[in-house]
């Protein structure tokens, strides 16, 4: 909201993207006095959910019969 107490239309948009759940991580291999532990941590947990999801993903496959209550 502005001074006035109006709200600005551009400002919305970019606040809501701001929040948004599909984020990349980027890490870059600069060389510094103590590394980015929250940034690396994020990095990990986020490959691990990826992996996790996948595995689970190919351990079960979503059959046509299954989701229809195996009726024929």
């Amino acid at each position: 909201m502005s001074k006035t107490g109006r709200p600005n239309h551009r400002r919305r948009n970019r606040e809501g993207r701001r929040f948004s759940s599909d984020q990349h991580i980027v890490v870059d291999s600069i060389q510094r006095p103590t590394p980015d532990l929250r940034k690396l941590a994020r990095a990990v947990i986020t490959i691990a959910m990826e992996e996790t999801a996948r595995s689970a993903k190919d351990a079960h496959p979503i059959d046509a019969d299954q989701t229809e209550g195996g009726r024929s």
